[in-house]
């Protein structure tokens, strides 16, 4: 029992998984309790056990298992998570449980499988169940049965899928075991209850007796429905709904017809195995088939016959087989033959259902035609096959063979056809009949019911009666408006039979199910033959009963009514069924009309009518007018006043004003009267004879509208205009074709007769008037606007001159709508309402292309041009097709008859020459257009082949099929190709071109369909498969497809449709149906009334291109869905100041789309932010895309419906592109107005313009860029920041717009971008602008390049991104670029870079090809020549932020330096701000304006500026008087403002005044840290370097002792100097500018500032200490590595020599230098190894290894060491090639130490390491002899160094040079500073002058002794020289000498020769960087220029030529002097200002 404690303690989860059965049941029962306990069905509890139900069910212990099963049913019914368990836990169920001999597990086993049906599993334990059926153990077999026959008795056929087990049944009853046996005979029992006869069918073929067993069982079973009694979770309101019918009593009757929904009807053809016969044709078919004996024909077509009796065949190619049948049938002279193939057509085609429809087309005609058979069994053996054809394909695709059939003389033919239409009609419902086809069909049965055979008649009155029934009366009655009423009784009493054909029929079945019409096609399927009739009939109970009750709405609005052909009579409008009669009257004569007219005019007016004397007449007509205004309508005699009107001299009177008043007249009576148009005919000539009159015209026109208004349109236009054309006048004419063209605006285009008014507008095109051509063109213009393009067909032929005028006119039109019709709609709208009126509407443009004249061209598609289609040769085979498209092109429209040609030319589609294939579907695109809609028959065998070439490997084939199956989707809509199963045929193959094209395609088309065939759920399993494609672009299009399918079938059924897959791929499918349930389109809705004939009026979707079906359905979606654009509006209202709301909550219920006045944007609070959220979290579409699709405008419109006004909205997402400006107009108007509103909606603004940049229309292009413009302006203006989300769906659009052809676009574009970077950083535009330059467009790639250039230079290198060094490579690629313009903008961008930055560019461009390169050189070269002021862009594009700089500005070099010196001044200026405009030349700019402006503030502060306590740090020095002369102190770029401006401030850093220092720190911080700013630094940092470090010591040494300061202004001062050097070091670009003088001062200054031990007393030292730290690391990093590790290594030098520096100073400098080294690895390639190299051997010569060893610690070897040991492995022996610089290598000790590290590193190979060992050695043996010398020489250097003996030594040297004039003393003055250097050349010079007697040099006091003392505190301090050599180099001294003699003279000292002084710039404009610098002489010249710059403000003196007093003279003059100064100076300026005023 020990063990048992032990697991006793355990939890539930870990004993049920325990290895000792008796834990694994207490396991069980604890679960049991614990799973019975969990209320909350989504407890994390449930899913520690999701894993371990499995193990419950197949639990090996058989107590145990039986409490698993019963803890695992609680699961399942339980847990929430439990579902995923399902496939496992039921297999174990079925192999684990039901073998098991206990019947308790079997029951629990059961009841876990029905369980998870419940919980919506069905199909997976189905699957289980179904795959235990082929277990060999019977007990498991007969378990699985019974759980099926189970699940299906308790949840019905809906949910569990009858076809796979039916399809199963045939073989258990073939099982050896009884018992399976007889379960197999239970479930088939049970299957029968649900399905009835369908299950007959597929068990056809068990075992006999079995058969008769099931027959009995069948026969008992009740026949009343069964329901399901059990429900699934989603079912539960049903559940509810069974349990309370069954409490009411028993199972009432109640909810009967619910639950007559519950059952589906099963189609036993769904049900049938399909059998493939077409191999299983007799060898020789085709043969036999063509013998001449009749017997053999017979015996072929008995083997077919055979075959065909399968109730379902594969679909394949019967396109061979269909061809002889029909051939047979139509041809075969033996009848029997043609009875006999008649019913194999029959069989075929109910075998094949749907997928026989290709083949109909074909066979139809031959059938109808074949009715001329007298033979009752031929006639019948017909009617079954074409009924069984028709039940394959529509009625709508069948129609034109039937409609010509009917015209056939032969009268039985007549009646069969009419049959067969009466019994197809039974098979339609209203929408499947609609008015387009009745409309023919009723005006063919017309004819048929007035025929002379009695038998053609009746069938007639049958089709008639039988289409009134189901389309109902209200449709079919305006076709029947002139049959007379004894034959309309006929008609009406064959509509009621019909019915009592139903009643009888079909019994009770149909009473009952009236309530649901059943649109099922036969479900019994009675074997062959059988009364077609009573098949019908049962087929369709439901629609034909409830049709006229259903659809009292009428048919679906197409058709349009009948017009005024067609029907026959005077075409009277279908919608004024009453009113017909009315129109038309008898004619009455003269007399009678005489009497009329006398009983309502007053005797007076009759007897004036026709007076002689015009005012009688006129008088008369006075009366006439009253008398007519006063009458009622009823009594108005209409015909009789007319008939007055036109007694003499009627329309002849010569008077216009009584002609005006007479012409009122009529239009009175026709507005007033019941006007017939026997009426019109009696006024109509008169009035069109007037018409043209210039008196009279207009009230003859108002006369022709009245009457139309009565008579209808389409009949007073007719007449008038053939009037019209009969007469001469051209004046007529024209007016009147005027006149037309306003009626039919004004009244609409239905039911006009276009061919009428076509031939009558082509005569007036011809006219030689004018005016009568431009009145016909107007006409064509407006009839464009309602019938759309087909129009033009009709005048192919006219001449170019003319059809260029009509295009042009067509041209005008486009994109606008047909105005809603305003007149003749009121008079009748209770007669028909509205309906009609729309229903008229519609399908315009299908008449006009019915009316086209077609040709047929079936007699030229010979058998001879057949085969030479299919010929072997393919010239043949192309001059075929050749000869096919000459016979197209010259019909231009034909009729659909084309013979043999289909199946030819769909051979053709697979030929092996590529171009036959192309030219096969260039003419399938012509035959398209050609046949019009009528080539929706052949969309099955053609069609769908061209389809199958979308899979095509070449991109052209495939690009020409795709133009085919869109030319012909225009002409057929989409209904034809989405039925049946040949697309999803297409789908499975597994072609990833066809796939990719395919579902291109339907992705494409999908969304503009209002409704589909239900045959699209076939696409889905493939769609599926395509959505794991192992091509990822199928993948994408199939990702892209999902939400157009869903959007027609339903995320349910598409989810449903995911059961047959992989669990893997279910899981991915099924996320991804989710994510598309996000994005699903809504259907686009029907078009609203008003707008019925949105786009355009156009014709109806078939005729328009696919865009406007797009529009169309856009246009309705608007109301659906919230317009996106506007919707990003509603985003953007972050800001929202809430103001400009209010307005339009005050007034809600103004009508919004004629309220204009609120504000266009709407502020939502928080809207943008929620936007953006949606768009991270993907609930929207994330905006990227190459092309906008549907889907991203719809969501822009949606997210835009809550923040733009509908109005706006409407016009923004209008078709047309005039709106579009309108829009944009709209939005500019209220920019400024409506600031909050823009900002808050900017995110969709900005989307929405994003979309116009893919529009054509340049005039939108422009319109948008002109607001962006100013939206850009008012954004900086306000300080806005684009946000990312903005930033990302705007940017790069905008960008692909800079590769524009049309000049003025781009710099719009470019001025647009340059705008951006005031709300946007430059440096993240840099990323976009980048992107840009991958274009495929060249001009892009060149614009972006140049805008790059354009950012760097404004902005310097920081703006480059990610790194400077990766920009420039990618930049530098395009050198290399294909294109002229996209290789100099490369170029140009970086030269720019380089003048910016200088010879670092090629080191980051890094390896360029050679060609490459010296281009790149090149043009650098010749930039050089050109002068350095590089155009600076545009004032307006520069960015200004500051302040509005003048425009002149605009020439300063750099812009943004400008700026900054506008900034500077600003500071300075505190408070004044005027700045004048600058006109003078930029040399010269110095405004005096700005001089004062700067000095009012100066003035007062300048004596304290002056007074530096710079006498501490330098003692004065005497000089000798100074002459003055005039040298420029300007160097290089002293000039411009903004450089003296710097100087000056930096001037102030220095300052002995601690709070001018901080202010000057703190402005210079503020440039830095502007990134557009801080270039303005470049050149000036060394100064402010050497400022700064003077400043920390002058803190150093003045400050920290100073008592009295108050220490906390030092610690800001601290914080102020070391802030603005952080951000100095984190612009690298600047930070590399510093000199290595500078920089060894500068960690000089700081190490010596971290040691100092006053500042740790500080409160805050120690965070200033911290600081520095951190600066320090900033130094290290981002100065030039090659300047700062030289400076470290004279630094440590210095510190080593130095006996004072503390061993902790050296050793901070050591550390400094392990980090250096620690970087070396990156920072390799660009450091000068020459010069460090130097550098350490200078340091190696000053101390040698011994001296070395010496020192206290043994770091200093150490680091240098590991330095030279890291060089070593980075550069391996090519390091030896870096020595260039050192003079004797021999000597040098580094050389050897070097040879010593490679040797050590080369040993293990070998390999160079002899070679270079035995140098080494050779050179040490040299320096052996050497030593000595050197010993000498380092005696005498010590001496010059020493104070004392200076001079001695300088002498000793001398001596010492003159003995070994071999000797160098080149290394030991290397090691010094150059000062020391020029010291010691200077005085051994001076000693050889004086031995020689030649004392000329005059100034021999220029070097005295005191100027030693203070400049050269010995080689310890070794310093350097100046003005900044870059180029490491080493100076000669004779550029020392010829500086010293600059120095002299700016000093006013005299040169003894004054002739050979070298010019100043030549000497100063070579910058470079000595190799070892440090900085006391570089103050000096530093010094001069700050105090220069600061006297510059001082001594101002409008005298040019005066010159500034010199540098080093101020600065050492005393005190005293300078406060002299100041009064001068003060006097100065009062001059200035008084000779101002």
């Amino acid at each position: 029992m020990g063990d048992d404690s032990e697991w006793m303690k355990l939890p539930i989860d870990q004993k049920c998984e325990h290895k000792l059965w008796k834990a694994r049941l207490n396991g069980y029962e604890e679960a049991l309790k614990l799973f019975q306990k969990i209320d909350d069905e989504k407890s994390p509890e449930w899913s520690k056990y999701l894993g371990l139900i499995k193990k419950f069910v197949t639990d090996s212990n058989a107590v145990a298992q039986l409490k698993g099963l019963e803890a695992a049913l609680a699961y399942v019914e339980n847990a929430h998570v439990a579902g995923k368990t399902t496939g496992e836990v039921a297999s174990g169920v079925v192999n684990k449980v039901f073998n098991q001999p206990k019947a308790r597990a079997k029951e629990l086993g059961l009841d876990i499988c029905l369980m998870y049906i419940e919980i919506e599993k069905g199909e997976t334990v189905q699957e289980e169940l179904l795959k235990g059926l082929d277990n060999k153990n019977p007990k498991i077999i007969v378990a699985c049965i019974e759980t099926l026959r189970k699940a299906l008795s308790e949840f019905g056929s809906k949910i569990i899928s009858l076809k796979p087990i039916i399809k199963v049944l045939p073989k258990l009853f073939e099982s050896r075991e009884k018992a399976v046996r007889d379960e197999a005979k239970l479930l088939a029992v049970e299957i029968y209850r649900w399905i009835r006869d369908a299950l007959r069918p597929p068990l056809q073929n068990i075992n006999s007796v079995q058969l008769k067993e099931l027959e009995e069982e069948w026969v008992k079973v009740s026949s009343a429905a069964p329901k399901q009694t059990r429900f699934l979770r989603s079912q539960q309101e049903l559940k509810a709904k069974f349990e309370q019918q069954q409490a009411v009593g028993g199972d009432a009757d109640g909810g009967g017809d619910d639950e007559e929904e519950a059952v589906p009807q099963v189609d036993a053809y769904e049900l049938l195995e399909a059998v493939e016969i077409l191999s299983k044709l007799p060898k020789d078919f085709y043969e036999k088939i063509e013998a001449k004996k009749w017997q053999e024909r017979k015996e072929a077509l008995e083997a077919v016959e055979l075959l065909v009796k399968n109730p379902k065949l594969e679909s394949g190619d019967y396109a061979d087989l269909v061809k002889v049948l029909k051939k047979v049938v139509g041809k075969d002279t033996n009848v029997m033959l043609v009875a006999l193939a008649a019913k194999c057509l029959a069989g075929l085609a109910a075998g094949l259902r749907k997928k026989f429809g290709q083949y109909a087309g074909h066979v139809v005609p031959t059938i109808l035609e074949k009715f001329k058979e007298k033979k009752p069994q031929v006639v019948q053996a017909l009617q079954e096959a074409i009924d069984a054809i028709f039940l394959t394909t529509t009625l709508q695709n069948i129609s034109e063979d039937v409609l010509a059939v009917m015209d056939n003389k032969n009268p039985t033919i007549k009646q069969q056809t009419s049959l067969f239409i009466a019994r197809s009609f039974r098979h339609c419902t209203p929408s499947t009949l609609p008015k387009s086809l009745l409309k023919p069909f009723c005006a063919a049965l017309l004819k048929h019911i007035n025929d002379s055979a009695p038998e053609v008649r009746d069938a007639g009155f049958e089709a008639l009666g039988t289409a009134l029934k189901v389309a109902g009366e209200k449709a079919v009655n305006p076709f029947l408006a002139d049959v007379d009423k004894l034959k309309l009784d006929r008609i009406k009493e064959c509509a009621e039979k019909v019915e009592l054909v139903y009643g009888k029929k079909t019994g009770g079945a149909a009473e009952k199910k009236e309530g649901k019409p059943v649109t099922g096609k036969t479900p019994a399927l009675s074997g062959a033959g059988g009364d077609k009739e009573t098949k019908d009939a049962s087929a369709k109970p439901g629609p034909l009963k409830k049709a006229p009750v259903a659809k009292s709405g009428g048919p679906p609005k197409k058709g349009k009514p009948a017009a005024a052909a067609g029907v026959g009579g005077a075409g009277a409008k279908g919608k004024k069924g009453p009113e017909t009669k009315e129109m038309l009257e008898s004619e009455l004569s003269i007399e009678v009309c005489e009497e009329k007219a006398a009983a309502v005019l007053p005797a007076s007016c009759i007897q004036q009518l026709d007076s002689g004397n015009w005012k009688e007449r006129l008088a008369c007509m006075e009366e006439f007018q009253k008398a007519v205004e006063l009458m009622e309508r009823s009594e108005m005699p209409c015909q009789a006043l007319v008939r007055m009107l036109a007694k003499k001299p009627g329309w002849k009177e010569t008077n216009f004003q009584v002609m005006q008043m007479k012409l009122h007249i009529v239009a009175l009576i026709a507005q007033k009267g019941n006007f017939s148009k026997t009426s019109a005919q009696v006024v109509l000539d008169g009035l069109v004879d007037k018409v043209g009159d210039v008196k009279c015209g207009s009230n003859a026109k108002e006369a022709m509208t009245a009457i139309a208004e009565a008579c209808q349109l389409p009949w007073t236009a007719e007449q008038v205009v053939a009037t019209a054309f009969s007469q001469k006048n051209p004046k007529n004419q024209s007016e009147t074709l005027n006149w037309l063209s306003n009626a039919i605006k004004e009244f609409g285009f239905s039911g006009l007769n276009v061919k009428a008014f076509i031939s009558n507008v082509k005569t007036a095109l011809a006219a030689t008037n004018p005016a009568v051509r431009t009145s016909a063109i107007t006409l064509l213009g407006v009839m464009y606007l309602y019938v759309g393009p087909p129009l033009r067909m009709f005048f192919e032929d006219e001449k170019p001159a003319l059809l260029s005028q009509i295009d042009a006119e067509f041209e005008k039109m486009q994109g606008q709508t047909a105005p809603v019709p305003t007149r003749g709609i009121s008079r009748h709208s209770a007669g028909g309402g509205d309906d009609g009126e729309e229903e008229e509407q519609e399908e315009v443009g299908n008449d006009v292309v019915d009316l086209l004249p077609r040709t047929d061209i079936g007699d030229k598609i010979t058998a001879e041009l057949v085969s030479k289609i299919g010929d072997k040769n393919w010239k043949i085979r192309k001059e075929g097709l050749d000869e096919v498209t000459s016979i197209i092109n010259d019909a231009k429209f034909i009729q659909p008859n084309i013979g043999e040609l289909p199946a030819a030319l769909k051979s053709r589609l697979n030929d092996s020459n590529k171009i036959l294939v192309q030219q096969t579907l260039s003419i399938l695109q012509q035959l398209a257009t050609a046949m019009g809609p009528n080539i929706k028959q052949h969309v099955k065998n053609l069609g769908i082949p061209v389809i199958t070439v979308l899979g095509d490997s070449k991109n052209n084939v495939r690009a020409a099929a795709l133009a085919t199956v869109n030319a012909w989707a225009e002409q057929t809509g989409m209904k034809e190709w989405l039925e049946g199963e040949d697309l999803s045929e297409e789908l499975k193959k597994e072609n990833p071109f066809l796939r990719q094209e395919l579902l291109g395609w339907l992705a494409e088309k999908l969304p503009t369909l209002r409704s589909v065939p239900s045959d699209l759920l076939f696409c889905v399993p493939h769609l599926y498969s395509c959505l794991e494609d192992r091509n990822g672009d199928v993948r994408k299009k199939a990702q892209d497809a999902l939400p157009f399918f869903m959007m027609h079938l339903g995320f349910e059924k598409m989810a449903k449709a995911t059961g047959k897959l992989k669990p893997t791929s279910k899981d991915q499918v099924l996320a991804m149906l989710e994510k598309a349930k996000a994005n699903m389109p809504a259907k686009p809705a029907p078009p609203a009334k008003a707008s019925s004939r949105v786009g355009g009026g156009a014709a109806p979707a078939k005729f328009q291109p696919s865009s406007a079906l797009a529009e169309d359905s856009g246009s309705n979606t608007m109301e659906s869905k919230p317009d996106p654009k506007k919707a990003k509006a509603g985003g953007a209202s972050s800001k929202a100041k809430g103001v400009p709301g209010k307005k339009v909550l005050s007034k809600p219920n103004l009508k919004e789309d004629d309220d204009k006045s609120g504000p266009i944007f709407i502020i939502v609070p928080n809207g943008k932010e929620q936007r953006m959220k949606d768009e991270k979290g993907l609930k929207v579409l994330k905006w990227n895309f190459t092309t906008p699709r549907d889907e991203y405008i719809e969501q822009l419109k949606t997210q835009m419906s809550t923040c733009v006004a509908k109005w706006l909205q409407d016009e923004m997402f209008h078709a047309d592109f005039q709106h579009h400006n309108k829009a944009l107009a709209v939005m500019i108007e209220h920019l400024e107005t409506e600031k909050d509103g823009v900002i808050s909606c900017l995110d969709l603004i900005l989307k929405w313009l994003t979309l116009r940049f893919f529009d054509t229309n340049t005039s939108v292009l422009m319109k948008a860029l002109e607001y962006l413009k100013l939206l850009f302006n008012l954004l900086s203006e306000e300080e806005y920041h684009l946000t990312e989300n903005e930033a990302s769906s705007f940017i790069p659009y905008l960008i692909l717009k800079v590769g524009e052809p049309k000049d003025v676009i781009r710099k719009d574009v470019r001025a647009i971008l340059n705008r951006m970077c005031l709300i946007y950083p430059a440096s993240k535009m840099f990323t976009f602008i980048m992107e840009g330059t991958k274009s495929k467009n060249s001009k892009q790639r060149a614009e972006c390049l140049e805008e790059l250039g354009c950012l760097v230079e404004s902005y310097g290198m920081n703006v480059c991104q990610p790194t400077p060094g990766k920009a420039l490579k990618e930049m530098a690629t395009h050198i290399g670029d294909r294109d002229n313009t996209v290789r100099n903008a490369a170029l140009n961008t970086i030269v720019t870079v380089y003048n910016v930055y200088g010879d670092q560019v090629f080191k980051l461009i890094g390896n360029l090809s050679e060609k490459d390169m010296s281009m790149l050189e090149e043009r650098i070269k010749r930039s050089a020549k050109r002068p350095s002021a590089a155009p600076v862009r545009q004032a307006e594009e520069k960015p200004q932020r500051t302040q509005n700089i003048s425009a002149n500005a605009s020439m300063l070099r750099k812009g943004s330096a400008e700026d900054m010196s506008s900034k500077l001044n600003q500071n300075r200026n505190m408070g004044s701000h005027s700045e004048t405009a600058h006109t003078v030349p930029r040399e010269f700019q110095l405004d005096l304006d700005e001089i004062e402006n700067d000095n009012s503030t100066v003035r007062c502060e300048m004596p304290a500026l002056v007074q530096h306590k710079l006498d501490d740090i330098f003692e004065p020095v005497l000089i000798p008087e100074p002459k003055i002369r005039a040298v420029s102190p300007h160097f290089d770029d002293m000039h411009s403002n903004t450089a003296s401006t710097i100087n000056f401030v930096i001037s102030q850093v220095a300052s002995g005044d601690i709070n001018t220092s901080i202010q000057a720190l703190a402005q210079i911080d503020e440039v830095l840290r502007q990134e557009d700013k801080a270039e303005a630094m470049s050149g000036h940092i060394d100064q402010f370097l050497i400022a700064t470090f003077m400043q920390l010591r002058l803190i150093y040494n003045t400050h920290m002792a100073d008592e009295k300061l108050d220490k906390d202004e030092i610690v800001k001062l601290y914080s102020c100097i070391i802030g603005s050097m952080i951000s100095l070091f984190q612009i690298e670009s600047l930070a590399r500018e510093a000199s290595t003088g500078v920089l060894k001062d500068l960690m000089h200054g700081l190490i010596t500032l971290m040691l100092d031990s006053r500042v740790e007393d500080l409160e805050e030292g120690e965070q200033v200490i911290r600081s520095v730290n951190l600066l320090v690391v900033k130094v290290l990093e981002k100065s030039d590595q090659t300047n700062i590790l030289s400076a470290l290594l004279v630094l440590l030098q210095d510190s080593l020599l130095a006996t004072a520096s503390s061993p902790k100073f050296s050793e901070l400098v050591m550390k400094c230098l392990w980090r250096m080294v620690r970087f070396l690895p990156e920072t390799i390639n660009s450091i000068n190894l020459d010069r460090i190299l130097l550098d350490i051997h200078i340091f190696m010569k000053v101390f040698p290894k011994e001296k070395l060893k010496q020192c206290k610690s043994e770091f200093p070897i150490r680091t240098l060491k590991t330095l030279l040991h890291t060089l070593c492995k980075l550069k391996g022996p090519k390091i030896l090639d870096h020595l260039t610089m050192i003079d004797n290598k021999n000597e040098s000790e580094l050389e050897a130490h070097l040879c010593r590290v490679m040797k050590h590193s080369m040993d293990q190979t070998g390999s160079k390491a002899d070679k270079d060992t035995e140098k080494g050695a050779s050179r040490i043996e040299e320096k052996a002899s050497k030593a000595k010398v050197n010993d000498i020489l380092a005696e005498i250097f010590k001496k010059i160094g020493s104070k004392e003996n200076t001079k001695e030594g300088l002498a000793e040297l001398y001596e010492y040079k003159k003995k070994y004039s071999d000797a160098d003393i080149e290394p030991f003055l290397k090691n010094s500073s150059q000062f020391f250097q020029s010291y010691v050349e200077r005085g051994l010079r001076l000693i050889e002058t004086e031995r020689e007697g030649k004392g000329r040099i005059a100034a021999s006091t220029g070097i005295s002794p005191q100027m030693e003392g203070t400049c050269i505190p010995a080689p310890t301090h070794t310093v350097s020289s100046s003005i900044g050599n870059t180029n490491g180099e080493e100076v000669g001294p004779s550029v020392y000498l010829e500086r010293l003699k600059i120095l002299r003279q700016r000093c006013g000292l005299d040169n003894a020769k004054q002739e050979d002084r070298p010019p100043l710039t030549s000497l100063l404009s070579k910058p470079a960087v000595p190799t070892v610098a440090s900085s006391t002489d570089m103050l000096h010249s530093k010094l001069s220029q700050l105090r220069e710059s600061r006297e510059q403000y001082q001594h101002l003196d409008l005298d040019s030529n005066q010159t500034y007093s010199s540098g080093i003279g101020t600065t050492l003059a005393s005190p005293s002097s300078a406060a002299a100064n100041i009064d001068d100076l003060k006097k100065r300026l009062e001059r200035i200002k008084s000779s101002r005023k």
